[in-house]
């Protein structure tokens, strides 16, 4: 089991000695007056670019119940920079019985990866259904038509004590580029975080971490999908196994819990991953929580074993500041989900207070000291 899990903390600096900064450029996106798809707020986006290069979002659409959709809207440019969007329809509705229970439902929070090895966009996306939210995989080659691979199978390892599948899962991000995984199969590697209360399911049933989890909080996973598996039959991507921890809450602004944003970007020391921690107070893990505070945070991954971190902040990237980001649906929130490029600048969308979509620019800045 030890070799599952780290131990000893990962090197940390604050934000300003990493070696890439996020500076706030404004909204893009903000909920379209009238919409019913849209009365409880835009937020959450995955990206990608159609097949004629154009960008586009793919924003979580909330309707009245929190109700979830997904929608397309391609960016607008201003002299290359991310200022808006215009709106290209629903892309996916809560339309399957397991994306929905009795009296709620949605398609949350996609995160989509541009897989060149597979020459398919997958993306991730949380199935609010009849046992609270589960991953689901979607792959598209346009970014309009999408084909759902279904709920997520977590393969089981005897050293974990506990079988994945017992347990909702958030915040999953597939890598854009093979990796080896740890059995020495080249493979596509895939973020996650499983959340322990099963308390929430089965009253009285409380929190069941895996035995030998020296922290139960919500912490970052990996695990891999042989590549091969994935060439010969695409539905083996929702075939999960080799799970392994990454990391967990270390620092003050992630106090509660972390989970992994977007897509982790391949850069010179590694690959970039980009977090959110949380502070505050949660209530019952699957509602609203009204009284947290998330914030971004940055991490190098390894680039060979990209279950090793090399460095990460001990203070945020990105906190909620401006208005649009400290008061909405769910106050205080910055949530990346989504980095894109344009004409070679790095660009990260954010959820802003679960109401709306900003837009900062990632800049890699002088290694740290």
């Amino acid at each position: 089991m030890t070799a599952l899990l780290r131990t000893a903390p990962a090197p940390a600096v604050e934000a300003d000695r990493f070696p890439y900064r996020l500076s706030r450029l404004g909204v893009v996106m903000s909920p379209e007056e009238g919409n019913p798809h849209e009365v409880e707020g835009v937020l959450n986006p995955g990206s990608g670019r159609t097949p004629d290069g154009r960008l586009h979002l793919l924003p979580r659409l909330v309707a009245a119940g929190n109700v979830s959709r997904i929608g397309l809207a391609e960016v607008v440019l201003t002299d290359g920079v991310p200022t808006g969007v215009r709106r290209d329809g629903l892309l996916m509705e809560p339309d399957r019985s397991w994306e929905r229970g009795v009296g709620h439902g949605g398609v949350e929070d996609p995160r989509v990866t541009f897989v060149a090895a597979l020459g398919l966009h997958v993306m991730t996306y949380v199935a609010y259904g009849p046992l609270g939210p589960r991953t689901a995989v979607a792959t598209s080659s346009d970014l309009r038509t999408w084909t759902r691979l279904g709920p997520v199978l977590y393969g089981y390892d005897d050293a974990l004590d506990c079988d994945l599948n017992l347990y909702p899962n958030k915040d999953t991000t597939f890598f854009p580029e093979p990796v080896t995984a740890p059995d020495g199969t080249p493979s596509l590697a895939v973020l996650h975080r499983p959340m322990w209360d099963l308390g929430e399911m089965v009253p009285g049933e409380g929190d069941q971490p895996p035995t030998g989890l020296p922290d139960d909080r919500g912490s970052i996973w990996i695990a891999f999908v042989p590549l091969a598996e994935a060439r010969a039959d695409v539905r083996a991507l929702v075939h999960w196994r080799q799970h392994r921890f990454v990391a967990g809450p270390e620092h003050p602004f992630e106090e509660l819990k972390i989970g992994g944003g977007p897509a982790p970007l391949r850069v010179p020391e590694g690959w970039l991953l980009l977090h959110h921690g949380v502070t505050g107070e949660l209530v019952r893990a699957f509602a609203q929580q009204k009284k947290v505070h998330y914030a971004a945070g940055g991490m190098i991954l390894h680039a060979e074993r990209p279950w090793e971190v090399v460095l990460r902040t001990s203070t945020p990237l990105l906190e909620a500041v401006t208005a649009e980001e400290r008061s909405g649906i769910v106050p205080n929130v910055v949530f990346p989900t989504a980095i894109e490029t344009v004409d070679d600048v790095h660009y990260v969308f954010y959820g802003m207070a679960d109401s709306k979509i900003g837009v900062a620019r990632l800049d890699r800045t002088a290694d740290p000291a």
